[in-house]
C-alpha cells in the first residue's frame, strides 16, 4: 500500500498531463523504460531517493517502477517539489514526502520517512540522503549496497567522506558523466537560471552589469546565456587555471571586492559557502538583485544581508527587498535557494533525459555489481557512451565509425611520420 504526504492528491491529473509532457521530450529514457519492463532487472529492490520531485524525475521514477522495484522519493530542497507531480506519482505508488514550502524540520522529516523503508540502493541529490544515514539512521547501512549522486556539490561532499573514511558504501558520481555535466550543468542551468530570474523579476537583462561567481560548469553555461541575452557579463572566481578559461572565453574576469561596486545581477553557482556576504553587500548599487544557482542556499550569507537591513518585505513571491539602513535596496530572489528550480521548472526535460537515463542505469549495475568498496566510483564509460548513441539515434543524427585500420592505428605505437 502507497504511503505519502503530500500538499494535496486532488492535483493528480494536472501532474499526469506534466509527467505526460515531459516523457515526450525524454526518449532515452522512455527506450530505457521499455527495457526495464520486459526485464524487470530491480525486481524485489527497495530504492529510496533524495530529488528535486519535477515532471522529469516522474519519468525516472516511472523507470524505476517499471524495472520492478518499490521506491519512495523526498524532495531535496524544500522549494523545488512540484505539487501536481506528487500527487501524479503516489497514484503511481511512489511513497512519496515532499511538497513546496517544507520548513528545514520537515524537510528532514521527509529524508527519514524515506530512510525507514529500509533501502538496497539511494539516489541523492546535494548527499543530504546519504549524510543523514551515516549521522541519524546508521542501522539503513546494514541494508543499502550502493548510491548515486547527481550534482557536484554532493559529490564533493561524498568525496570528503570518503576520503575521512567516513563513507560506508560505494556511490556513482552521476554528475560527473560527460552525458550529465556538459549538458545537464551547462545548458540546463545556463537556461533554467536565466528563466528563473526573469520570472521572478520581468527585468530586462541586455545592458545589465551580470555577475556569474563560479566558472565550473553551471557558470559556463549562465554566463553563455547571460551574455546572449544581451548582458554585459562579469566572472568572479579562485581557481586561476577557471578564471583564464573565462578570460580566453571572453569575459571580463575581477574580484568580487570589484564585481560588487558595479554588478547589477549576481548568481552564485560556486557549491561554497559565503561567496556573497557583508562586505560585498555594502558596496552594491542600490537595486541589485541577488540569486543563486548552487545546490545549497549558503552561497549568498542571508544572515549578513539581514543584520545590515533595516526592513524587508516580500514583494511577490520570489522576490524579496530588503532596504540597507542608507535607503538602498538589495533584492534577494528564492530565499537564496535554487533560483532556476524555485522561481522556474528546473532544467529542461532534454537534457534531463540523459542525467536520469544515467541514473537507471547506474542503479541497475550497482544492483548487480558483486565486489565495490566504500568510495566514489566514476559512472562506467560504457553506460555514458550508451546514452550518448541513444540521444544521438533519438535525435535521427548519424555519426562515422572507425574503421578497422584506424582502430589498430590508435591501438599501436610504432607507427608515426611517414
Amino acid at each position: 500500500m502507497t504511503q505519502f504526504k503530500v500538499k494535496d492528491v486532488s492535483l493528480t491529473k494536472q501532474g499526469l498531463l506534466l509527467i505526460e509532457w515531459a516523457e515526450s521530450r525524454m526518449p532515452v529514457l522512455t527506450k530505457i523504460r521499455r527495457d526495464f519492463e520486459n526485464r524487470k532487472p530491480l525486481e524485489g529492490f527497495q530504492i529510496a531517493a533524495c530529488l528535486h520531485v519535477t515532471k522529469e524525475t516522474a519519468v525516472l521514477m516511472r523507470t524505476l517502477l517499471a524495472g520492478g522495484a518499490k521506491v519512495a522519493l523526498c524532495g531535496s530542497n524544500p522549494l523545488s517539489t512540484q505539487d501536481e507531480v506528487t500527487a501524479a506519482l503516489v497514484n503511481d505508488g511512489v511513497n512519496v514526502y515532499a511538497w513546496r514550502g517544507e520548513t528545514t524540520e520537515e524537510y528532514y522529516w521527509c529524508v527519514e520517512k524515506v530512510i525507514d523503508y529500509a533501502p538496497f540502493i539511494t539516489l541523492d541529490d546535494g548527499a543530504d540522503l546519504v549524510s543523514t544515514i551515516h549521522r541519524k539512521k546508521g542501522e539503513a547501512l546494514n541494508r543499502v549496497k550502493g548510491g548515486t549522486e547527481e550534482t557536484t556539490t554532493g559529490v564533493m561532499r561524498l568525496r570528503e567522506m570518503a576520503k575521512a573514511k567516513a563513507l560506508k558504501y560505494p556511490i556513482i558520481a552521476v554528475n560527473d558523466a560527460y552525458t550529465k555535466y556538459l549538458f545537464d550543468n551547462r545548458y540546463g542551468t545556463g537556461q533554467s537560471t536565466i528563466d528563473g530570474i526573469v520570472r521572478a523579476t520581468n527585468v530586462l537583462l541586455a545592458g545589465k552589469n551580470f555577475v556569474v561567481c563560479g566558472y565550473g560548469w553551471c557558470g559556463r553555461g549562465l554566463a553563455l546565456r547571460a551574455r546572449g541575452m544581451g548582458a554585459n557579463v562579469i566572472i568572479t572566481e579562485v581557481d586561476p587555471i577557471k578564471a583564464l578559461e573565462a578570460i580566453m572565453d571572453g569575459f571580463r574576469v575581477m574580484p568580487m571586492n570589484n564585481a560588487s561596486k558595479i554588478g547589477d545581477i549576481f548568481v552564485t553557482v560556486t557549491g561554497n559557502i559565503n561567496v556573497i556576504q557583508k562586505e560585498h553587500m555594502l558596496q552594491m548599487k542600490n537595486g541589485t538583485i541577488l540569486a543563486n544557482s548552487g545546490h545549497f542556499n549558503v552561497e549568498i550569507n542571508i544572515s549578513d544581508l539581514e543584520n545590515i537591513s533595516s526592513s524587508n518585505r516580500v514583494i511577490k513571491s520570489g522576490l524579496e527587498e530588503f532596504v540597507l539602513r542608507d535607503e538602498r535596496k538589495l533584492y534577494l530572489l528564492t530565499e537564496g535557494r535554487l533560483v532556476n528550480l524555485a522561481a522556474a521548472e528546473g532544467h529542461p526535460s532534454e537534457v534531463m533525459d540523459m542525467s536520469f537515463a544515467n541514473q537507471a542505469l547506474c542503479v541497475e549495475y550497482l544492483v548487480k555489481e558483486k565486489e565495490m568498496k566504500p568510495k566514489v566510483y566514476s559512472v562506467p564509460e560504457e553506460i555514458d557512451r550508451f546514452v550518448a548513441n541513444l540521444k544521438l539515434k533519438a535525435m535521427d543524427i548519424e555519426i562515422d565509425d572507425l574503421t578497422e585500420a584506424q582502430k589498430r592505428y590508435l591501438t599501436t605505437w610504432e607507427e608515426g611520420t611517414v
